[in-house]
This record gives structure tokens, C-alpha cells and sequence, in this order.
């Protein structure tokens, strides 16, 4: 099954890629939306993984130009900024699943089968509590330049309780399913 990954988060991008390759899908990336619409038209995948923001654009706005393309395509929309109104406002402009970032392969899976993305309580594959954290300090981090101080400020807490949060940066989880 051939997908399209679109995120501006070059990392989180090619992780991803990589281990949905590992489970048989072929996925083309695109960082920005022109690049994005481009390759959807060239390679028709049959899915596609949105990141609500892409630098200062939405991908949203992606959302109905690919439908344009493939009425068929599952369109998934991520985000690390998870709303009732951004859920809204995606499935009314016709992405089919709205997924918290950052989303496991194995979670993706499930949505991509219209399976609850994630599994029932008690499940393996959630995503840790300290994984999501991290995640979060790491959005932090980007949108201020890499300012510690500025990040704290944003995450509403102190700078050196950040820094020592930093300092313990999360492991493989056990049994979890990789991004």
C-alpha cells in the first residue's frame, strides 16, 4: 500500500517512514503543502498522513485537494495540538481519523483498518505518559528557537525545572510500539 507522510518535522518524518517500511508500506514524504499535492498527484497513494501545522501553514488545507485526487483516500490528520474544534473542523472537511501526535506506526495501522487507533485500556501500544512529555518539551523547545527560558515560559514552569526534565530524556518504551 503506498502512503503520504506530510509533516515538517524532518525526524518525526523519516521515523515514521522508516517503520511503516518495515511493516510493507511504501511511503513518499513531503515537508510543505505544493510538494505534498505534487507527489499525491504523481504517485495516487492510497493514504495520507496530515500534520495540522506545517511551519505557518495547516494541513487542513491540504485535506480537500487530495479528496479532489482520490476520493478514495484515507486521509489522517495528526496533530501534537489535539482539539475538539480542530477534530471538528478536519472530519468536516473530510479526513476520515483525527490521531494525537506523535502516533505509533502500529496505531496508524489500526487507523488505516478503521480500527480504534488506540487499543483498549490496559493495552499494550499506549503511549507513555514521560514519552509525551518529551514530545511536548520538544515542540516547546523548536517553537522558541531552542530558548530554554522561553520554552519554560511557554510550558508555564520553571527554566530549571525544565532543564532538569531535560536532562532525563525518555528511553525505549518497553514493549511500546516505535513511531
Amino acid at each position: 500500500m503506498k502512503g503520504l507522510l506530510v509533516d515538517d518535522d524532518a525526524l518525526y518524518l523519516r521515523t515514521l517512514q522508516r517503520a511503516l517500511q518495515r511493516r510493507g508500506l511504501d511511503c513518499a514524504t513531503a515537508s510543505e503543502i505544493e510538494g505534498a499535492l505534487a507527489l499525491a498527484r504523481r504517485e495516487r497513494p492510497a493514504f495520507a498522513l496530515l500534520d495540522l501545522k506545517l511551519g505557518a501553514e495547516s494541513g487542513l488545507s491540504l485535506i480537500e485537494p487530495l479528496r479532489a485526487i482520490d476520493p478514495r483516500m484515507r486521509i489522517l490528520l495528526v496533530t501534537g495540538y489535539a482539539s475538539i474544534a480542530t477534530a471538528v473542523e478536519a472530519i468536516k472537511r473530510g479526513a476520515d481519523d483525527y490521531l494525537p501526535k506523535p502516533v505509533t506506526a502500529d496505531a496508524l495501522l489500526r487507523a488505516l483498518r478503521g480500527e480504534p487507533a488506540t487499543p483498549a485500556p490496559g493495552g499494550a501500544g499506549m503511549i507513555p505518559l514521560r514519552r509525551l512529555q518529551w514530545e511536548h518539551i520538544q515542540q516547546a523547545l523548536h517553537e522558541t528557537g531552542g530558548n530554554v527560558s522561553a520554552a519554560a515560559r511557554l510550558l508555564g514552569m520553571h527554566r530549571r525545572s525544565l532543564q532538569r526534565k531535560l536532562a532525563k530524556r525518555p528511553g525505549p518504551e518497553r514493549g511500546g510500539g516505535e513511531a
